[in-house]
């Protein structure tokens, strides 16, 4: 088993926890849809909408994770007066029965009001039948070629570490900045999230 400094991920969590919090305060332990928002430079605005049985919970491993949003809300942050372009969040409580209808009511909603569904990839719901709205093509150019064979490499990399390997600090590098650090960078660069464009 990896050694895991437990103290220092509690701590992590917490402080995720806090930000969340003071961003969105009426967010609980429910579940719900929660709602991403921004508006860029370029007066152009995106969303992202997820549901949780828990969505003060999955708010918080979102700023942790590496799925498309995250690396945007890394790169981007909070909407402030100070950062007029960060993320926006918000919540409405619904019953666990209800997640799949109002995921893709809100989905559709924010898309007839012209905002960008660069994040989503289905048109909600977790059901089998669930629908693509982000189809993601083949990259075309060189550069956009380079990106996508990094990604298909990434994506077998992962695969083969969840299911054979254990990756982890040497345990003379435990609680060592710059070690943990790298470790983030390694598992970033096998993460198939991270060739994604993060607006």
């Amino acid at each position: 088993m990896p050694n895991v400094n437990y103290k220092q991920l509690y701590a992590i969590k917490k402080n995720n926890e806090k930000r969340i919090l003071s961003i969105c305060p009426e967010m609980k332990n429910q579940s719900g849809i929660y709602f991403y928002t921004r508006t860029d430079e370029n007066g152009i605005s995106y969303f992202y909408i997820g549901q949780s049985v828990d969505c003060l919970e999955r708010n918080i491993s979102h700023l942790s994770g590496f799925q498309h949003i995250d690396l945007s809300i890394k790169k981007r942050g909070f909407y402030s007066e100070e950062n007029p372009y960060g993320w926006k969040l918000d919540f409405i409580h619904y019953p666990r029965e209800k997640l799949d209808e109002m995921e893709q009511y809100w989905i559709l909603e924010y898309t007839k009001k012209g905002y960008q569904c660069r994040y989503n990839k289905t048109a909600g719901g977790q059901g089998a039948g669930k629908g693509k709205i982000n189809e993601f093509k083949p990259a075309k150019g060189y550069y956009d070629g380079i990106k996508q064979g990094k990604k298909s490499l990434a994506k077998e990399l992962s695969h083969i570490a969840e299911k054979h390997l254990e990756i982890r600090l040497k345990p003379e590098k435990q609680g060592n900045k710059v070690s943990e650090k790298q470790y983030e960078k390694f598992m970033a660069l096998i993460s198939e999230n991270t060739y994604e464009e993060s607006d």
